[in-house]
């Protein structure tokens, strides 16, 4: 596969697509939070404009989802898009077309975006390659990358916290096999987080050498400890049994977000999580539920992040 030097450029140096938040640089990103956060005013102001009427999106989920593919839905719908959800099921693909031809045939119908949702790592940016005039929005690819994921919450926190420089971040769970966490880690390091501490079973953490700017905490407790954001992971639970050797009690005895131990984090410290929550497992129902948790925030941001992705790689 030939690639260009920067995938996710066009020859002007201009974003073409949006497949990971890894080298995507400072400006960029707050560019694209800024605009979410503008089109976020118009919607609730009654004055958004339809900037993609007559676009065509499609959505290729060859990967189960309900919130992100309705998030990019709705955020499509709401500035104008007609969007199609393509049906994997029953497409050529199924019957061995390769992704090549079924892009070239899709595009051939003019669709303008593509948002594409894969397990395998860098899918969505073998079709960046060969895509001729549609841009390529990553939806999450394997434990690559989740770069809308990543945008939503760097805006939520922004949202409550002003900046995201200088602050701790604390990201406790299955980060060995977590997108979310890594589009996380790249939004933060870009935005000038002070420390991003990486906690959860040694088996489900990365290695220490692929997030140097990362510190690594067994304790959960000590990770806690004066920490302005914590984001959550969501555990597979045949990974705890699995991988782990342990009951559910078990791992959240140890990793498990509690009204208790979140007394150890700052007096005005936020909960995220990316969804969809165990709870009981990764997060106790009090914690999800209460003030200082802002999973709903996140919910509502990512329809206005991908609006904001959406327009700006479509030039409106």
């Amino acid at each position: 596969m030939n690639l260009m030097a920067d995938p996710q450029s066009d020859t002007e140096g201009r974003l073409r697509h949006l497949l990971t938040l890894n080298g995507l640089g400072r400006e960029r990103i707050v560019a694209l939070l800024d605009r979410g956060a503008a089109l976020r005013d118009a919607y609730r102001g009654g004055t958004l404009p339809p900037l993609l009427a007559g676009r065509t999106v499609m959505n290729l989920f060859f990967e189960a989802s309900t919130r992100t593919r309705t998030s990019f839905e709705l955020a499509a719908h709401r500035l104008g898009a007609f969007v199609v959800n393509f049906d994997i099921a029953n497409s050529s693909t199924s019957k061995g077309e390769s992704l090549e031809d079924t892009l070239a045939t899709l595009e051939a119908m003019d669709a303008d975006a593509f948002i594409v949702r894969h397990k395998e790592n860098g899918t969505p940016a073998r079709f960046a390659a060969h895509a001729r005039r549609a841009v390529i929005v990553n939806a999450g690819d394997g434990n690559h990358a989740h770069p809308t994921q990543g945008l939503l919450d760097l805006l939520t926190i922004r949202d409550h916290k002003g900046d995201v420089e200088g602050l701790n971040v604390t990201i406790c769970g299955d980060v060995r096999h977590s997108r979310v966490a890594r589009s996380d880690i790249h939004g933060l390091s870009a935005l000038g987080a002070n420390e991003i501490r990486l906690c959860g079973p040694a088996a489900l953490l990365p290695s220490a050498t692929e997030f140097p700017e990362c510190r690594i905490v067994g304790s959960f407790d000590e990770a806690l400890d004066g920490s302005d954001v914590i984001i959550m992971l969501r555990l597979q639970k045949e990974r705890i049994e699995g991988v782990l050797g342990l009951g559910e009690a078990e791992y959240f005895a140890a990793y498990g977000l509690t009204g208790e131990r979140l007394a150890r984090a700052r007096e005005d410290a936020i909960v995220m999580h990316p969804g969809p929550m165990n709870r009981g497992v990764e997060i106790a129902d009090d914690v999800a539920d209460g003030p200082r948790s802002v999973i709903l925030d996140q919910v509502a941001n990512g329809i206005f992040v991908r609006m904001a992705v959406l327009a700006e790689l479509l030039r409106v």
